[in-house]
């Protein structure tokens, strides 16, 4: 009876790879059902395109076409968007309390956070390819090679990854759906104060050293010089580093955060 037993278990492994598998599997479906927030995730792309390219593009000079430097940053701009919904996504959940509904299936802390993360990366994969349509509509000419599309796409992923996780810390943190809703609009002011929409150089003398040394500017120039076959430099690396470091104390915050509200 006992051999039996053992034979037909399941090992956990395989049990928490199949939880996590149906949470990306019920966090992309309420995506899909919240029409209201999936329009605003593919609408903000276009709007911001044309935005930054038609209204402040006679007026920005970068030394080329104005929209081919600054898709990378609008690129990244929404996909900060998208990443910190996953925040809300995660303050609903436990406010509602449909985690002790989970914990009583054995689905655990890191299934639920992993599936509202990789449903976040998956809808900014989509979002993504509205800008680069959008942006190739209106004049934006890559000239990267599908190794560097590749590159650049790591890059970006590694970096929304991060970010998605920070965002599920704050949505543990906070008590409402509201205040998690907050924090997208906080973690959109990263893009601004970096090379997304102006050359470092134009900007104050003491705001130069902010944008010169926080994670949005490496995460650009790396993407603006892979998709452009222009040299990369050290921004690549510094890049990985940022959303490794990000990433590692984001995960690490979150079980403990999670423990805390589910006990």
């Amino acid at each position: 009876m006992s051999e039996s037993i053992a034979l037909t278990a399941k090992p956990r492994s395989v049990g928490t790879v199949s939880s996590l598998l149906t949470m990306i599997g019920r966090c992309t479906r309420l995506t899909r059902r919240d029409v209201d927030a999936l329009i605003m995730s593919l609408m903000l792309p276009i709007m911001m395109m044309v935005l930054f390219v038609y209204l402040f593009g006679g007026a920005i000079q970068t030394g080329g076409d104005y929209v081919t430097y600054v898709a990378p940053g609008v690129l990244l701009l929404c996909t900060v968007w998208g990443a910190a919904q996953t925040g809300v996504g995660v303050a609903n959940d436990m406010s509602t309390g449909i985690v002790d509904r989970f914990r009583s299936m054995d689905v655990g802390g890191a299934a639920m956070l992993g599936g509202h993360v990789m449903a976040s990366i998956i809808k900014n994969i989509t979002s993504t390819f509205v800008v680069i349509g959008v942006a190739l509509l209106i004049g934006f000419r890559p000239k990267a090679d599908a190794l560097q599309w590749l590159a650049a796409a790591g890059v970006l992923v590694a970096f929304i990854l991060a970010m998605s996780w920070l965002a599920a810390v704050v949505g543990l943190l906070t008590k409402s759906t509201d205040a998690a809703a907050s924090f997208a609009f906080v973690m959109m002011f990263l893009p601004y104060v970096s090379s997304a929409f102006v050359p470092i150089k134009t900007l104050p003398s003491w705001l130069q050293g902010v944008a010169e040394h926080q994670p949005s500017t490496a995460i650009i120039e790396s993407v603006r010089g892979f998709l452009l076959d222009r040299p990369v430099g050290d921004h690549a690396w510094i890049g990985l580093v940022w959303s490794g470091g990000i990433l590692l104390v984001s995960v690490v915050l979150a079980g403990v955060f999670f423990q805390r509200r589910a006990d």
